[in-house]
This record gives C-alpha cells, structure tokens and sequence, in this order.
C-alpha cells in the first residue's frame, strides 16, 4: 500500500506521467469506459476523463480514494468518475471497460498482489480485446560495483568487540532499493524476465541469465531495473542510463565482495516466489573463470534473512494442531459481535467486560474494536 506522499512523488515524476499520458491519449476513444486500477489519488482516472472517457471506474482500497475524489471534483471531472474504494476481485461492474490503466508496481514489477489483481480484472472486468496499460515490462540485471551501496547495507555489522558475521550474512540475503549509475556497471545488461500484462497469470517470476564482466572490479552485487512498454512503442525506461524515475533500481548484496576480471561469466538465477501475501526473492551466483573454473558461488534468499524459530516453524507445519492465543481470543470475540445488531460501542463495552485484565475501560477496548471493523466490517 502507498503513502499518500508516495501518490505525490508518483505524480512529480516526469518519467512516468509523460509516458503514461501519452498512452492513454492514443488509447482513448470519445465514449470509451476506462478502469483505473489502484488510482491512488486519481490523477489516471482524470486524464482518462480530460481524453474523452465516458466513464471511469476508479478502484482503490485505500483511504487515498477520497483525496482522489477531491481532486476529481476541483477539476470539475467528478460527474464521469465513479470511486469504488475496495480490492478489484470484490468489485462488480454494471458494463465491461475498453481499457484497464494501473501502476501497482514497486521498485520492480513482482510487487504484493499486482499480477493477481491484474489478471483478475482482465478476465471480469476488461471488454475482449481491451488495451491493458502497461502492456509489458521487461526486467534486466547486471552485476555492478557499488561501495557505497554495500557499505550502507552491512555497516552496522562491522566486526569490534564481538565477531558479527552472522549479522553480515543475514544482511547480506536482502535487497534495497538504491540508484545506480552506469558507470557502476561491470557487466553488460542481461534481460532476466519479461511480465506481459495481457496473459499473465502465474505470481511467481524466475529465469536465469549469464553476464560477462566487460571490465575489471569488485563486484558487490547485482543492480535490477525494468523497462515498461504501455501501449504501441509508448513507454519508458527505468536503466542506469536513462532520467531517474521513482521506482528506483533494487540492489541485491552478494555475501562479500569480488574481484571480477574482464572475461569472467557470472551465471545467474533469481526467483521471485509469491508467498502469503508478497514475493520471497532468491538468486544464486556461479563465477568462472574464461576457462569455466569456478571461482566462487553463492546461494542467497531472504528466507535466510531473518531466522525463524523452532516454535514458529513447528506452527507452520501441516501436521500443527492450532489453539487460540489470548489476542485470537480477544479478536475472536470482537468478531462473533459482529452482524448481530451491536454499535461498535456496545462491542467495546462487552470486550471490556469479558477481559477487564486486557482494557481498562470500554474506551480502551473501542480502539482495538474499531481496528478489526476497518479491516472485517461492511
């Protein structure tokens, strides 16, 4: 989920609005019915209008909708826009749009629920044969001397009076999101992935890919960044090479620095895994030599980055027979209140009755009430 700053820095970024601007000018038809998924503060929803949409149906489930509400009306374009704030699999449309708009990316393309939430609305809600902006986006990867990147990822783990190395492993199995520059690049760009917008379906993005070090350096880890194509050769270019745009390229550490000579191969692969509710990144790195002697390989996952414990990993485990807690009790309660007619007031004053260790009052109780009926009330 997006700030509201975010929705902001989104909208000042000259990279991405231009582009995305010019696609939906081109797309845009006189009467045409125009989703814009994620509006976020609207600004999609009101050029659509401002280009000769007939109807937008703007979905987003956060509170941002009512800021994109605002602005819709002070630009005189609310009469052609409907708000829904709610996820895009609950909602129902009276008619099927021409044209389905979204940004629901992150720093790269693989972020929380996006390709679901795509995929979903292509099939429900988009006229077959309806133009999907963004079309593709491509994701490419290089191997890059960066210093000043590593060094703001592991230097708090520096060994002094203790050896903290198991700190600097850990560390070293996520990545961050950073600015590269082309000067940076040890190897030439490598295409990893491609997303197409128009037929994906799988969550999970892999591939494996092989670099060459054009020069000679200390490689501190791979640099990602995508390119985006919206609609007939529109789009743009997030590289190393190209303006700076929000998205930022994602920096994943290798375990420690190497020295890379020109002619050494790098062979990659990463994995974006969708689990739960957003991606587990992996990559693996295999370095040869020109005469393919392995010089050094490493196994890296975020999975390592922070260790599970023992009790964690046995509630995980298929054979686990789970009990409430004391908070699943308390939510259970507040849960089994609702659709029976109470106020939430009424809830809290039952919740603080039933667990006066817990609330000292019914006030207290009407927070964590109220919590639950943000997220579970309709």
């Amino acid at each position: 989920m997006y700030s509201l700053a975010g929705y902001g820095e989104m909208i000042a970024d000259d990279v991405r609005m231009s582009a995305y601007r010019d696609a939906l000018r081109r797309a845009i038809r006189p009467g045409c019915v125009v989703i814009d998924l994620g509006a976020g503060a609207g600004i999609m929803a009101c050029l659509a209008v401002r280009f000769g949409a007939s109807r937008v149906y703007a979905i987003e489930p956060s509170d941002a909708i009512g800021v994109a509400r605002e602005i819709a009306q002070a630009n005189g374009l609310a009469e052609r826009i409907r708000f829904i704030q709610d996820t895009s699999d609950h909602v129902e449309l009276p008619e099927r749009a021409d044209i389905l708009v979204s940004d629901l990316r992150g720093v790269l393309p693989p972020y929380t629920g996006h390709f679901a939430a795509i995929g979903d609305a292509r099939r429900r809600l988009l006229k077959v044969g309806g133009k999907i902006i963004p079309a593709l986006d491509t994701i490419w990867a290089a191997a890059v001397e960066a210093p000043e990147l590593y060094e703001r990822q592991i230097k708090s783990w520096r060994d002094g009076e203790f050896n903290l190395a198991p700190g600097r492993w850990r560390m070293a199995n996520i990545w961050s999101k950073a600015r590269v520059r082309p000067e940076q690049l040890l190897t030439d760009a490598c295409l990893w992935a491609t997303v197409d917008y128009r037929t994906v379906i799988e969550p999970a993005v892999r591939g494996s890919l092989t670099l060459g070090a054009r020069r000679g350096g200390l490689a501190h880890g791979l640099a990602l960044w995508f390119d985006a194509e919206l609609l007939d050769e529109i789009g743009f270019s997030n590289a190393p090479d190209h303006p700076e745009a929000i998205y930022g390229h994602a920096f994943f550490p290798f375990p420690e620095p190497t020295l890379l000579s020109p002619g050494d191969v790098l062979a990659i692969t990463i994995r974006a895994d969708f689990v739960e509710s957003d991606y587990l990144w992996s990559w693996d790195t295999a370095i040869h030599q020109p005469d393919g002697t392995e010089v050094k390989s490493f196994r890296q996952s975020e999975f390592h980055h922070l260790p599970l414990s023992a009790a964690k990993l046995r509630t995980r485990a298929s054979s686990f027979t789970p009990t409430l807690n004391r908070e699943g009790e308390i939510d259970g309660v507040v849960l089994s209140l609702f659709g029976t007619g109470q106020t939430l007031g009424d809830i809290a004053k039952d919740l603080a009755t039933t667990f006066p260790d817990e609330f000292g009052d019914w006030k207290t109780a009407l927070d964590r009430v109220a919590r639950l009926s943000a997220i579970y009330g309709a």
